[in-house]
């Protein structure tokens, strides 16, 4: 199964192209979060702008993944964010796979 959202949407002569999303962790809407981002969409490439986590949180792995499915899902063929390593701000690029179709089951008729 294909699993990619579209970047644009069409309401009568106007095309919208989404170009930029907020990103917010927390189980329930409207409730305090935990960490925020920004994603910003430029051709094939995600550029992930602006992590800040609360003091007891940390960007973890799990989080990583959630973004990695999120660019793969709008069709990225790569994620960018800057890193603080050695005192020093370094861009990181991640090459994304796209998203596998999953195999439909074949039918067949038995007697």
């Amino acid at each position: 199964m294909t699993d990619t959202t579209s970047r644009f949407i069409q309401l009568d002569n106007w095309i919208f192209e989404v170009k930029s999303v907020r990103a917010i962790k927390v189980n329930s809407y409207g409730k305090p979060y935990d960490a925020i981002a920004n994603v910003s969409f430029n051709g094939n490439s995600a550029y992930i702008d602006g992590l800040m986590t609360r003091e007891d949180e940390s960007f973890n792995k799990e989080d990583y993944q959630v973004f990695m499915r999120l660019c793969q899902k709008m069709g990225m063929k790569q994620m960018q964010f800057d890193r603080f390593k050695n005192n020093q701000f370094k861009l990181e690029t991640v090459n994304l796979q796209p998203i596998e179709k999953e195999e439909t089951p074949k039918l067949s008729l038995v007697r």
